[in-house]
């Protein structure tokens, strides 16, 4: 007897055990969570008008931590200054009315969609000019509460945010775009913002951006203070650098080449008076076209940008070589007008050589000595009046080598042609070498 009751007595034992067991494993956490929810957030036991209080239950300002986690930036516009971005945006802060019993560590947190079920911080976007919720399937959005009265909430949105540029070295600059966040009803003695520690703002990996590059961001406070009272502000500022290739390959590049043909005129007939004026016009023109293209791209600024430099400069170099036609035909008329008044010079001179010689051939009676105009070489007279010329003749001067190789241009249409050839190119290149020292060293002295 006293085996057997003692083999029951294990028994019973055993399956109080195994019920135990039974009834943990059964345990529905889900009921769990909805209990705990009524019980916090029940009716008359929590007002979610009243802000927490302070650190420690004390009657400071709460505090609330901000972390940021950007998705994507869309577009980053010049004539609007403004840019879009996609970022999931994080607060975090402790409220002790929201404890609970954590069942022994099984129960981590609680997870709500509805941000009116709890107090929430009133910060906005301070530079925002549109944005939206992202609602598909459902509200991106989620609220999770803590055994210890810590609350996480996160959202995805999207933004439009105002970028003020400044564009003088354009497109060679850096621009600093900013995402100011505010609180909008509470003083700092109520809620202060804090960047979360650590890592507070996050972007995706492989970020691609058409026309620029995020060389880095930066995080900062930026308090105000308003006769209302103190505000508590956040910022991240982001560094984007234009990417040149994009310019350099739709702008400066044809521009060098409309220059560089506006020059051909120079190459051509003085006579191909259609391809001369053709060519200049067409350039001239297309230069323009380019300009207004590239103008009509930017915001009406009152400086002036280091664009708006280079296609005045290659404007002015076509509209140049339009002018410079223009002299050489100017000048081919004057020198047909020349060469016509010495011909008929010639022909006059000619004519009145012929009548003297007539003359003097009709009347032979007529008998005088004429001294000759020009004397011979073997003359002592003209030696002794040489001697003495070149006692007073300054040494000769050294040839000139331009005007040397301009002599052999017989006309001035001509010369105006050929110095076109060589100026047009030197001044051009002197005012890269100038353009581009100026601009980069500036755009480093700003980096």
């Amino acid at each position: 007897m006293g085996t057997g009751h003692f083999f029951w007595v294990i028994f019973y034992f055993a399956s109080l055990c195994s019920a135990s067991l039974a009834n943990n494993a059964k345990i529905n956490f889900r009921e769990k969570e909805k209990k705990v929810l009524d019980q916090i957030l029940g009716a008359g036991k929590y007002d979610a008008r009243i802000r927490p209080s302070g650190i420690n239950g004390t009657d400071g300002p709460a505090i609330v931590r901000i972390n940021l986690f950007v998705r994507s930036i869309m577009t980053i516009s010049d004539i609007k200054m403004e840019y879009s971005v996609q970022l999931t945006f994080r607060e975090q802060w402790t409220d002790e009315r929201l404890k609970f019993d954590d069942i022994q560590g099984r129960l981590k947190y609680l997870t709500l969609t509805e941000a009116n079920r709890v107090w929430m911080p009133d910060l906005f976007f301070s530079n925002e000019k549109e944005g939206h919720f992202h609602n598909i399937i459902m509200p991106n959005v989620y609220i999770r509460i803590f055994p210890n009265g810590s609350v996480l909430y996160s959202i995805r949105i999207s933004l439009t945010l105002a970028c003020p540029m400044n564009l003088k070295l354009y497109p060679l600059d850096r621009q600093i775009c900013s995402l100011r966040m505010a609180s909008y009803g509470w003083t700092t003695n109520d809620l202060v913002f804090l960047w979360k520690e650590g890592d507070p703002v996050q972007v995706v990996k492989n970020l691609h951006l058409p026309r620029f590059t995020l060389e880095k961001f930066l995080t900062d406070y930026c308090n105000s203070k308003t006769n209302t009272g103190e505000y508590s502000c956040l910022k991240v500022d982001l560094l984007f650098k234009r990417e040149f290739s994009y310019y350099l390959i739709q702008i400066y590049i044809p521009c060098c080449m409309l220059v560089i043909v506006s020059w051909v005129s120079f190459w051509l007939d003085q006579g191909a008076v259609p391809a001369r004026v053709s060519l200049g016009v067409t350039t001239l023109l297309t230069m323009a076209t380019q300009t207004s293209g590239i103008n009509a791209s930017l915001p009406p600024v009152s400086y002036t940008k280091a664009i708006d430099v280079w296609t005045g400069v290659c404007l002015t170099f076509v509209f140049g070589a339009l002018l410079e036609f223009a002299l050489v035909n100017y000048a081919s008329r004057s020198d047909m007008h020349k060469e016509n008044m010495k011909k008929k010079r010639r022909d006059l001179e000619q004519a009145s050589i012929d009548a003297a010689s007539d003359l003097l051939d009709t009347d032979s009676n007529a008998t005088f000595a004429m001294k000759p105009l020009v004397r011979h070489p073997g003359d002592p007279l003209a030696l002794e009046k040489l001697r003495q010329c070149e006692v007073h003749m300054q040494a000769p001067k050294r040839p000139n080598c331009c005007k040397t190789w301009l002599s052999k241009f017989p006309t001035r249409s001509k010369r105006i042609d050929v110095i076109s050839r060589i100026t047009f190119p030197l001044v051009f290149a002197l005012f890269n070498l100038v353009y581009w020292s100026t601009y980069l060293f500036r755009e480093e002295e700003d980096e």
